[in-house]
């Protein structure tokens, strides 16, 4: 993304060779988690997490049936450093993180960690995610409350136990951290660029992918925040 553009002469009229030779994330189907959250009667909740460029996660999550609203944003790191052009030195502690907004009546925190792991991001690969390099491309689950902290954790262990990946998982559970939305343009820049080289080769694949293997949870129209608001 922006980062790659400025560190690897990807501009958007074209494709650097670097971006062009990194294989496109492919989904693997991989067990459910086996600890859930419990049921409840709120009208909504929200999980954040990271997992390399915003605009991929955003735009799978933005197709999951339950979801209410996915916006792209930073967490990690401090309000002050919060900013696009300041994150993309790896030095800020912030992640590009998206924040889901979801109803627990129709989906579970960790049927959303299920596509999360599974079709989102790689979990193996540390500060990276294909050609994007640096701490602020962690895979990073930020748990709302203890709950979730748990969920993942034992998800993590579990998917780590039963070796559905060829290397360890290295996702960070990082609680109590704030999370503030992204600069308007990296809003639903999936769906805004659709032959954008970068979204070509490394996201529209993982589009395809949580339609083949999350079939039930696919939504054909995504929710976009130019539609509900970022706080919507």
């Amino acid at each position: 993304m922006f980062t790659a553009i400025a560190s690897a002469g990807l501009v958007f009229a074209g494709l650097t060779l670097t971006t062009a030779s990194a294989s496109a994330q492919e989904g693997i189907a991989i067990p459910a988690p086996a600890v859930d959250e419990a049921k409840t009667s709120a009208a909504k909740e929200t999980a954040i997490f990271a997992g390399g460029c915003f605009w991929g996660v955003q735009g799978v999550f933005q197709r999951v049936e339950g979801v209410a609203n996915a916006v792209s944003g930073y967490a990690g790191g401090a309000a002050a450093t919060a900013r696009y052009e300041m994150i993309g030195s790896g030095r800020t502690g912030h992640a590009e993180a998206v924040r889901i907004t979801y109803d627990p009546g129709k989906i579970t925190y960790g049927h959303l960690l299920h596509i999360y792991f599974s079709v989102a991001h790689d979990p193996t690969q540390l500060n990276r995610q294909g050609p994007d390099i640096g701490t602020q491309y962690r895979s990073t689950v930020f748990p709302v409350n203890e709950e979730q902290a748990r969920i993942a954790k034992a998800y993590i262990d579990q998917l780590n136990k039963a070796r559905v990946y060829d290397a360890a998982i290295v996702t960070t559970i990082e609680p109590e951290k704030a999370f503030y939305p992204a600069e308007d343009y990296h809003q639903d820049f999936l769906t805004n660029n659709p032959t954008y080289p970068y979204i070509v080769h490394n996201d529209l694949p993982k589009i395809e992918n949580l339609k083949r293997l999350f079939p039930d949870d696919f939504r054909a129209d995504p929710v976009l925040v130019a539609k509900v608001g970022i706080d919507g």
